[in-house]
């Protein structure tokens, strides 16, 4: 597998949905295309192959430019074409293509190797912002996710949300290798073909192609709700789990995603188990595992132990398998630094 890059549109690009990309592209694939401005905006989509609000956002914005010039040139990313035919986040022995980039873990795929490549590419064009487009699986806001405490990063990702997600684990991910270059976000759109999720990336995309430049005052705080992601949740891979059953190890309160974005007290539960033993394991930004700092087992219950916001809480048990159960988060102030947070 390589990584195909191109200087125009493939045929029949803005009006093939992702199960049927593969009929076009052979593979990964990065597109640059030319604008008034030159500093590109960079956009990936599809790095899990299952989540398609940013191919639908992409193409719905460069429909409008068909006869046109572009505003800035934009340099896009197709990511898992092969994971999207089947509609999947990604296929049985592939890693996820957004824990692959410089920065993280992966050193030697090949995946990793197309990764570096794509970032390589753009360091050269001198990018003007980075923006990677998802869905989830949850009931979740539509919400912006940056890993640097800066006022360009703020700026540029309340132009898509006011809920906005600091975090730097998990690691390898494409916002963390862009904001080497350039103000970085990661968009969550919610649940794939939500009403109004592609309409809202569409608009943030233009926006970002007609920005010149980004503001130098500071945000101000009541226009931005900032979180600190401190821990993600896991389920071990010996733990048999489910959403509102009574005979396995660990059974999950049925409609566990409706915490997401709330701020839970502690006590609050969070399913019920066999056993004393805690089920689940939460990591810390250090890969630690803090799991008896954020929860306990009582009676037979899980509860939390400490205030906490969760995200992404998902009663896909596969994606739990191949990623997390959640991120717990915390309330910060924007002035905050990443020294404070240790």
């Amino acid at each position: 597998m390589n990584l195909t890059e191109l200087n125009a549109l493939p045929d029949r690009f803005l009006d093939m949905d992702a199960a049927n990309l593969h009929k076009i592209l052979p593979g990964p694939t990065l597109i640059h295309l030319p604008g008034r401005r030159q500093e590109p905006l960079f956009v990936s989509i599809l790095l899990h192959g299952n989540e398609d609000t940013g191919l639908k956002a992409i193409q719905s914005v460069l429909r409008g430019y068909q006869n046109r010039e572009l505003p800035r040139a934009l340099s896009l990313f197709v990511g898992n074409v092969s994971a999207a035919r089947l509609g999947l986040r990604r296929l049985d022995g592939q890693p996820d293509y957004n824990r692959v980039w410089p920065g993280g873990e992966d050193n030697s795929s090949v995946e990793q190797s197309i990764m570096h490549q794509v970032v390589e590419s753009l360091r050269s064009r001198s990018p003007f912002a980075s923006i990677d487009i998802h869905n989830n699986t949850g009931l979740n806001p539509h919400y912006a996710c940056i890993n640097r405490l800066d006022q360009h990063f703020f700026h540029l990702a309340t132009l898509f949300s006011r809920i906005v997600v600091y975090f730097i684990r998990p690691t390898g991910v494409q916002s963390a290798a862009f904001a080497t270059l350039c103000p970085s976000v990661t968009i969550e759109c919610g649940k794939t073909d939500t009403p109004g999720s592609e309409e809202h990336a569409a608009e943030f995309i233009n926006a970002c192609l007609h920005l010149s430049d980004f503001p130098v005052h500071p945000i101000a705080k009541h226009d931005m709700d900032l979180f600190h992601t401190v821990v993600t949740v896991k389920v071990p891979e010996n733990i048999e789990f489910g959403f509102g059953t009574n005979h396995l190890t660990l059974n999950f309160n049925e409609n566990i995603d409706h915490f997401n974005f709330k701020e839970l007290s502690p006590g609050t539960p969070f399913g019920h188990c066999q056993g004393n033993h805690l089920p689940i394991l939460a990591i810390d930004e250090g890969g630690n595992d803090v799991s008896e700092s954020y929860f306990m087992v009582k009676g037979n219950q899980i509860v939390l132990r400490r205030q906490s916001m969760p995200a992404m809480l998902t009663r896909d048990e596969r994606v739990i398998r191949q990623d997390c159960l959640c991120y717990l988060m915390e309330r910060i102030d924007p002035g905050t630094t990443p020294h404070q947070l240790k």
